[in-house]
Parts: C-alpha cells; structure tokens; sequence
C-alpha cells in the first residue's frame, strides 16, 4: 500500500494573510511510460493560532531509478517530522527575524533528513545516487503581523515572486567551490625511475578502493536558504524542475500565469490546477508547486 501514489494531489486553505495553493501533478512522460508520480508534496500546519507555523515540502527522486517515488516521499516525511518538533522556536526565530539562527537550525534538519535518506539506500543495498531525492521547503507563519517567508532545501527547482505583474527569479545561486588538484599521498612510489624507466603499465585496470581511505561519495547538493519579506498583492512560487525550467525558458508560459495570477484575489483549487497543467511542448516532467498570496 505504500507504493500507492495519487496522479495528482491538490490542496489549499487560508492562514492569517496568506492564501496558500499545492499541487503536484504527474507528467506526461511518466503517464505514457505508466509510472508514478517521482514528484511528492506534503502540506503541514503545526501549532493553532497566531503560533501556528505552515511548511510545504515538496520533493523529486532521482530519474530512472525505480523507488524515486518512495525516496520522495520519505524526505518529506522526515522534513515534516523534523520541523513539526522544532516548530514553536522556528516560530520565535520568525517573528524575531533571527536570520542567521534560522539558516543554521534549518540546515541541520535538512541535512539531517538527507542523511537518512542516504542511510536507507545503504541498507537496500544501493548506491547513495539510486535513492536520493531534491528538497525544496517553504514557511509560513500564521500571525498576521509576520511577513517573512523562509524558503529552504537542496536541489534543483525554483523560487519565484510575482510583483507588479512581474516575475522575479529568487532561486538562491549556489557558487561552484573550486577543487584542488590531486595530491600524491605519503610513501606513494615514484612513477619512473631515475633513468626513465617507468614503473608501472596502464592496462585499463580499475585501481582497487585503498583500505586506508573511505570510498568517494557522490558530491552533495549545497543548502539553499532565502528568507523575504511578503507584501500586499505579491504572489511566492515555489516549484520543482518540471515548472520551474519551462517558466524560465518559455517566456509565453510566463506571461500567462503572470496574467491568471495578477487578478484580484487568488483562483480556486480546480483554477489553480488548471494553471498548473498548462501543457507547453517539450517539456513532459511531474510538475508540483506551491503559491502563496498575500492580502
């Protein structure tokens, strides 16, 4: 029963300002290929009240591996788990603007449930890459008088804002951290001798894990972390690669949700669905997004 996945999920309600829309819908590629949904969304509200804190978590597992869906689900759980507990001091660090205690506590738990992600492909016997997922999250405080908005995860996706009739891209850049080149380890032989002869024949061999050194792991996605301030009539995107990459290079698609979503008041669950499906050529991938507008 837990490989059971929904083609499409909708949710949506109303806290204090914000009126929040989610929906993550299975692509046509992977209807046409009948697999599931790799895409997964989880919208949580923990506390009541003004002390009342909203996360949306959504997720993609790694493409072409065959429990994406479930690794997906998984990071969401354990993200939802992690900040559920933590919830009444995220709500404190919001409403006081701790920015820097925010960014910390936020990386632990999401490093925290990465960690057991890669912990259970081990015991499935699998490589950390065949059962790994993206995670994108966003809260929201449920008092009124607190505007910020705190987006964080790791992986590719977008974040976007829609001002003034206008998008504005806030996906966090992620610099590229040079690497050193390679160094010779202690007591390594020399590759010639002194008179030229070499020591040692390339035969196309791989070289066997040294038992003195741990196993490379793949390269981690780095944390992503905004925290913004939401003004009346703003429009806060979150959403995956399957809507975020068509966004960007389709300036068509843009426009049109710009225009759906720049009219008074925010569209109902079935519009929002609607507008969240809009079919544009070339791009076939699970789409899960979440908005939030501001009144």
């Amino acid at each position: 029963m837990d490989d059971l996945v929904p083609d499409t999920v909708l949710d949506g309600a109303r806290y204090g300002v914000c009126t929040v829309r989610a929906v993550s819908v299975r692509g046509d590629s992977a209807r046409y290929r009948g697999e599931p949904r790799r895409d997964a969304l989880l919208t949580a509200r923990f506390g009541s009240g003004e002390h009342a804190l909203v996360l949306v978590a959504m997720a993609t597992g790694a493409r072409a591996t065959p429990g994406a869906h479930r690794a997906a689900a998984e990071v969401c759980r354990w993200i939802g788990r992690a900040v559920g507990r933590s919830h009444a001091r995220l709500v404190e660090d919001l409403r006081a603007a701790r920015r820097g205690d925010l960014k910390s506590g936020l990386h632990r738990l999401t490093d925290r449930s990465l960690g057991k992600l890669r912990a259970a492909a081990a015991e499935q016997g699998l490589a950390p890459q065949e059962y790994s997922a993206t995670l994108r999250c966003l809260l929201l405080p449920a008092d009124p008088a607190c505007r910020t908005r705190v987006f964080f995860g790791a992986g590719d996706g977008g974040l976007f804002r829609l001002r003034g009739g206008e998008w504005q891209d806030l996906e966090p850049r992620v610099t590229e951290v040079p690497k050193g080149e390679a160094v010779v380890g202690f007591g390594s032989p020399p590759a010639e001798t002194p008179e030229g002869d070499r020591l040692t024949m390339d035969l196309g061999i791989p070289t066997p894990p040294s038992p003195y050194e741990p196993a490379p792991e793949p390269p981690r996605e780095p944390f992503r972390f905004r925290a913004s301030l939401g003004r009346p009539g703003d429009v806060l995107l979150m959403c995956t690669e399957g809507l975020a990459e068509p966004l960007r290079g389709e300036p068509e698609l843009a426009a049109h949700l710009a225009d759906r979503w720049s009219a008074p008041g925010p569209p109902g669950l079935a519009a929002f669905l609607a507008d969240a499906q809009v079919r544009v050529k070339g791009y076939a991938d699970d789409r899960t997004a979440a908005a939030v507008w501001e009144a």
